[in-house]
């Protein structure tokens, strides 16, 4: 029996202004990446902090552009907050996903994280001391996702550089310690940055891939990153993601792995870039451009 593959494109705002460096595009409207992302051709967005919080408003915002709203990243800590400290602390953004329809959320681990730290290297990531201890986050993140499921929104897990989950043994871990409550989001750039071959990470957990953010990478600049200890943003500042087929990530093959298990939700555009040096809307169309060709089976003059 044939899987059904049924995937929207959607992309993230970061494209044309960036919430952790404000100075890369802070200075664009959302309208604008609203509107030339629509143009484009994208489905849907991700939210940044430049939409509306009201459920009412973000959902009247997004239909007068047709767009839908495929989710939104969650600051979690549960790696040093209880399960009924995350719940309240949640609600307010849990209530703006559910009522606009999305079914994930992207959940970020940010407690003691250092991805928003520019004076501190990648190296000084948070880790966990013990086995037991990544045991007992494990427990807490099923039981958060548990609740969230419970409002029709899964939680989508993001390995993240500078964080407790960034290598594929930590994502392995993550995945082995948690329920299926806990769904995993899969990032192509930060699987390669991680130390990891992003089809190996994705094939070893498709069954729980329920979200999937497509950035591509420069090699060249994460050895830079690697060698010269750099800190996330920094990395970020000096081009280390760009859009897909813009990098080294084959995602020709990431694509037809995700057909062959009939994966099913958003394919999302997220590159961290500086729209000064990488021009917001050429570098949204390419990386449009790239995944419609490999959805459809067309090719690029085709999507043009």
């Amino acid at each position: 029996m044939t899987k059904t593959f049924d995937v929207k494109i959607g992309i993230n705002p970061i494209s044309w202004s960036n919430d952790d460096l404000p100075s890369l595009g802070g200075e664009t409207p959302l309208s604008t990446a609203l509107t030339e992302g629509r143009a484009i051709g994208y489905q849907g967005f991700e939210l940044g902090n430049k939409f509306p919080r009201d459920p009412a408003a973000l959902r009247e915002l997004m239909a007068g552009y047709g767009l839908d709203v495929v989710s939104g990243w969650y600051s979690g800590q549960l790696a040093t907050r209880t399960v009924e400290e995350e719940i309240v602390a949640v609600e307010p953004h849990l209530r703006l996903l559910a009522e606009n329809g999305c079914k994930v959320m992207v959940y970020g681990e940010v407690a003691d994280s250092i991805q928003g730290e520019r004076t501190i290297p990648l190296y000084k990531r948070p880790r966990f001391r013990s086995d037991d201890a990544f045991k007992r986050y494990g427990e807490r993140l099923t039981a958060f996702g548990r609740h969230l499921l419970k409002h029709g929104v899964r939680l989508a897990y993001h390995h993240h550089m500078g964080a407790y989950v960034e290598a594929p043994a930590d994502i392995d871990r993550a995945m082995a310690y948690t329920g299926e409550e806990v769904g995993l989001l899969f990032d192509s750039g930060h699987a390669y940055f991680g130390g990891g071959d992003p089809l190996t990470v994705l094939t070893k957990h498709i069954g729980r891939v329920c979200h999937v953010h497509c950035k591509d990478v420069r090699p060249t600049i994460i050895r830079h990153a690697r060698n010269r200890q750099w800190s996330f943003l920094d990395s970020v500042l000096n081009g280390v993601f760009t859009v897909p087929g813009d990098g080294a990530i084959d995602f020709a093959a990431i694509i037809d792995t995700l057909r062959t298990y009939g994966y099913q939700g958003w394919l999302v555009v997220e590159a961290e870039q500086d729209p000064a040096v990488a021009p917001s809307y050429a570098y949204a169309s390419k990386g449009y451009r790239t995944l419609r060709t490999l959805v459809d089976g067309t090719s690029l003059e085709d999507a043009a």
